[in-house]
C-alpha cells in the first residue's frame, strides 16, 4: 500500500490534531477540502486511521506519575502450571491505571505504563495488584521525569 506525499500530509495533521476539520487541514497544508476529506475516508477505509482520540491533562484529573513497569513472566509455576505471556498480559490491563500493556522479546517479556496519583499509589499498584497476579515473576520500574 503506497502512500503518496499527500497522504502522509493529511496523516501528520491528524497525529498532532485529530479535532481539526477537512477545511482546517485543507488550509494548512494547501489542499482541496474534497481531496483532504477523500484521502481521510481512503486512510481510514485501508484502516491506516484505525480511530480518533484525545491527549489527556493527566495533571487536572489528578493522575500526574506515569510509570513503566517492565514484567518478567514465570511460564511455569512451581505448581506445575504454565503461564502464557498473553495471559499475563490481559489480566494487567485490566488492572486500574494501566494505560498501556506491549509483549516484548528479550529479558522483559512484558511492559506496562500506568498512571498513578503519587508514588504511594504506584507502590500500592506494583505490590498489591501487578505482583498478585499469577506468572509475575520480577518487575522494574521506570518513574517517567518529564515528556518532551
Amino acid at each position: 500500500m503506497d502512500l503518496d506525499e499527500k497522504d502522509l500530509q493529511v496523516l501528520e495533521e491528524l497525529k498532532e490534531n485529530a479535532k481539526r476539520t477537512t477545511s482546517q487541514i485543507s488550509k494548512r497544508i494547501n489542499l482541496p477540502i474534497t481531496t483532504v476529506h477523500n484521502r481521510i475516508k481512503k486512510l481510514e477505509k485501508l484502516g491506516i486511521i484505525k480511530r480518533y482520540t484525545v491527549e489527556l491533562d493527566y495533571k487536572k484529573l489528578n493522575k500526574p506519575i506515569a510509570a513503566y513497569v517492565m514484567i518478567q513472566v514465570m511460564y511455569m509455576l512451581p505448581s506445575g502450571i504454565k503461564v502464557m505471556q498473553e495471559d499475563v498480559a490481559k489480566e494487567i490491563k485490566g488492572l486500574a491505571g494501566v494505560e498501556s500493556v506491549e509483549l516484548l522479546t528479550g529479558g522483559t517479556d512484558i511492559l506496562a505504563k500506568v498512571r498513578v496519583k503519587d508514588v504511594d499509589e504506584l507502590n500500592d499498584f506494583i505490590i498489591r495488584k501487578l505482583r498478585k497476579i499469577e506468572g509475575v515473576d520480577k518487575t522494574q520500574t521506570m518513574v517517567v521525569l518529564s515528556k518532551i
